[in-house]
């Protein structure tokens, strides 16, 4: 794990209308390495990357990407500061084929130079190039998402549920790409599959009702006896 931090968030608030979900959350994410955010659903997990994208106001806080502030900037501004997102849903134009999605990622490559990258990186996809997205299998759809949003050359990737719904073989291919791309940026990892989480990244925060209730490093955090407490349902 990188030493220097990128992302730098302090007391961060947020929610839907009058219904606050997150409440001062603090976390760091290093330039290099994965941090992984744990919790039950409903914890406030998916709220924080969506805050974090933009995509929802923040009561209060503050978030620094690379030393700078991003308060009031919009979700296409972040992106164009290093952010990549991948939704736990909608995550890919199921009627596009798997090419035209990739395509779409490569707007900030008007050479496409990444497209190689990605389809070695997931050799499936090559295979499926012509395929229309809402056909492929739900392994071969988070790995486009994620191949997607690797074109847009983030700094800092953020998956939510990147593993729900795929197949266990599938599911180890995913998690070695995320330990290979965590050598080459940051990444915030949302995942309720506990194990795949903390052996990719190297710090771990757990949420319980918009808190963050446990954090510090993975292996810390996996032999933590309050860990399950905060996890069960």
């Amino acid at each position: 794990m990188s030493d220097q931090t990128f992302l730098d968030v302090a007391g961060l608030s947020a929610g839907y209308g009058r219904s606050q979900a997150l409440f001062a959350v603090s976390l760091k994410v290093p330039a290099r390495g994965a941090v992984a955010v744990l919790g039950r659903n409903g914890a406030g997990k998916s709220t924080l990357l969506k805050a974090l994208f933009g995509e929802l106001p923040p009561m209060a806080g503050t978030i620094h990407l690379d030393g700078a502030p991003v308060e009031g900037e919009r979700a296409e501004q972040r992106v164009r500061r290093g952010i990549g997102y991948v939704p736990q849903e909608h995550a890919i134009f199921t009627k596009l084929t798997v090419r035209e999605n990739l395509l779409l990622g490569c707007v900030r490559q008007p050479d496409r130079s990444g497209m190689d990258y990605v389809l070695d990186f997931f050799p499936k996809l090559a295979q499926r190039l012509q395929q229309t997205a809402g056909t492929l299998s739900g392994g071969e759809r988070k790995m486009l998402a994620i191949g997607r949003a690797v074109l847009g050359r983030p700094r800092l990737l953020m998956l939510d549920e990147p593993t729900e719904g795929v197949w266990v073989g599938v599911i180890e291919e995913i998690a070695g790409r995320l330990k290979q791309l965590s050598r080459e940026m940051a990444v915030i990892l949302v995942e309720q599959h506990i194990e795949l989480a903390l052996e990719v990244a190297s710090h771990a925060y757990v949420m319980d009702r918009g808190h963050v209730a446990l954090e510090g490093p993975a292996a810390s955090v996996r032999s933590d006896p309050r860990l399950m407490h905060h996890l069960a349902p």
